[in-house]
């Protein structure tokens, strides 16, 4: 059975913590910025839990298991 490649974009875009879990970045974040709160601006910083439906896609594109 040949190996599995990462997806390009998926490494770019996802991280694994050290307990296993998936995070990503906030999207909406890159334009508009000026009818946006300063708090909402602020949680668009930081990582956000990969959903759950998700999970098992985003794991497959890093060569997980």
């Amino acid at each position: 059975m040949p190996k599995v490649k990462t997806g390009s974009g998926a490494k770019k875009r996802f991280r694994v913590t050290g307990t296993g879990k998936l995070t990503r970045r906030h999207g909406m974040k890159s334009h508009n910025l000026e009818h946006k709160s300063s708090k909402r601006k602020r949680a668009f910083g930081m990582e956000h839990a990969v959903a759950p439906a998700d999970t098992k896609t985003v794991k497959k594109l890093l060569g997980l298991r």
